[in-house]
C-alpha cells in the first residue's frame, strides 16, 4: 500500500472524529517520521480545560517524547485544519519538516488564509501543503458546528 498525504490524512479525519466525540472541534493531527506514525491527537481544550490543547500541540507533546527529543527534523504534521499563530509557532519551533493541513480556516489560520507565519524567514522553514481531503476535512467541521447551533 502506498502511503502518501491523502493516507496520513485520512488518520487524522480519524483523530478529529474521536474530537466530535467528546464535544470537542474536531481537529485532528498525525505526526509521520519516514512512513510510520509516531503520534496522533484530537483537540481536548474542553476535556483538559487548557487554551494550548489544540491536535497539533498534543502530538507534538507525544511526538517528543517518543523520539525523546524537541526537534522533529524529519518530520510531516498532518492535520484536519490549517494551523492557528500557537500552532504554527509550535511547529516552527519543533524544527518540523513539513505541515500538511486539510480545511482551510478563515477566522484563524496563519497558513495562508489570514496571513502566512511559515513564509517569514525565522531560524528554521517549514513546507506548508495545504488542501489534502479538504472537502472532507471542512465537511467535519461544518457537520459540528451545525449540531451545535442546533442544541443551542
Amino acid at each position: 500500500m502506498i502511503k502518501d498525504d491523502a493516507y496520513f490524512m485520512a488518520i487524522a479525519l480519524k483523530e478529529a472524529k474521536k474530537a466530535a466525540l467528546h464535544d470537542e472541534v474536531p481537529v485532528g493531527a498525525v505526526i509521520v517520521l519516514g512512513d510510520k506514525v509516531i503520534s496522533k491527537a484530537y483537540n481536548k481544550r474542553v476535556e483538559k480545560e487548557q487554551t494550548h490543547a489544540h491536535a497539533e500541540m498534543l502530538a507534538i507533546q507525544k511526538a517528543n517524547k517518543k523520539l525523546n527529543s524537541w526537534r522533529l527534523e524529519d518530520c510531516k504534521l498532518y492535520v484536519t485544519l490549517e494551523p492557528c499563530p500557537m500552532c504554527a509557532g509550535a511547529i516552527i519551533q519543533s524544527r518540523m519538516k513539513t505541515v500538511v493541513y486539510g480545511a482551510k480556516d478563515p477566522k484563524g489560520g496563519v497558513a495562508g488564509s489570514i496571513m502566512n507565519l511559515f513564509d517569514i524567514k525565522f531560524n528554521h522553514q517549514v513546507e506548508v501543503i495545504g488542501g489534502i481531503l479538504e472537502e472532507a476535512c471542512s465537511n467535519e467541521l461544518k457537520s459540528f458546528f451545525k449540531q451545535l447551533r442546533n442544541k443551542s
